[in-house]
């Protein structure tokens, strides 16, 4: 493992751009949920347990029509726990290590929840390729309007997964919104927002001579974080516990935990890790 921490130094001292790709392991050292299998997911929402209902069933635009409190009950506690959360002192390190880039870095997530914009990552440099649960739309599909979640403060009645609060209303047809999430199944997600992110990603990247990718916690079921860092041009450092094999991709592979790993990236690049 040290050697692989050394490897990890002079990758960076190689690099003139640092792309981030980030899956939902990322957020266990924060306390997040990854949803890692039926029986994870029913065990952060043992309600929906109770009732066999599997995370593709509510992650969905029907399940909003079909019964939008239950849909709403577990989007809206995802909401609360994302803002309640504290990013790791893994997302610093990051933030260190693209600072020492002469193009900086730029970050591309799968994830929901906003904890790179939490952390104080550049916001004109994220890339939410399936959309940002801060973000509403309306479900009625009335308007190509995206807007901030910031007035919605849902009520949950945690034991049943029930909003109990009023609904997100659209400002437009005044109906129920929903977040400007890309779900399963889902035809009428609003792409605008993500689609300007993946522009300025994509320009940035054109700048970039001589790329770094870190991955961290980026699994196989959902590939698209995966993809992503092995499609570019580029050095990978692939951080993840239980997938950390590199492919064909050029690079080093680390089998442990975002924090546990960046943690040792930083001591061995020299830079000063906090909490």
């Amino acid at each position: 493992m040290p050697d692989d921490f050394q490897r990890c130094a002079e990758l960076i001292d190689q690099a003139d751009g640092l792309l981030i790709t980030a899956g939902a392991g990322i957020g266990v050292d924060s306390g997040l949920p990854d949803f890692r299998g039926p029986q994870g997911f029913w065990g952060a929402y043992p309600a929906l347990g109770r009732a066999r209902i599997p995370f593709e069933r509510i992650a969905s635009p029907s399940a909003f029509t079909a019964n939008p409190r239950l849909a709403w009950g577990f989007y809206g506690h995802r909401l609360n726990l994302y803002r309640a959360t504290v990013p790791h002192a893994g997302f610093q390190i990051l933030r260190r290590i693209g600072k020492l880039m002469a193009e900086g870095c730029f970050v591309f997530t799968s994830n929901v929840d906003g904890q790179f914009h939490k952390a104080g990552f550049d916001t004109q440099r994220i890339n939410e390729c399936h959309g940002s649960i801060h973000h509403l739309q309306c479900l009625a599909g009335c308007t190509n309007a995206i807007w901030p979640a910031d007035a919605f403060f849902p009520e949950i009645d945690q034991e049943n997964c029930l909003l109990t609060s009023e609904f997100p209303e659209c400002p437009h047809c005044k109906g129920i919104a929903r977040p400007n999430i890309l779900m399963f199944g889902d035809w009428g997600w609003l792409e605008q927002r993500s689609a300007a992110q993946n522009q300025r990603m994509q320009a940035w990247l054109r700048r970039v001579e001589r790329l770094l990718v870190i991955e961290v916690g980026a699994g196989t079921n959902i590939p698209t974080v995966r993809l992503m860092g092995e499609s570019v041009p580029g050095r990978l450092i692939r951080i993840n516990p239980t997938e950390p094999d590199l492919g064909l991709a050029e690079g080093v592979s680390m089998a442990c935990g975002g924090l546990e790993a960046l943690r040792g990236i930083a001591a061995a690049a020299q830079l000063r890790s906090s909490e």
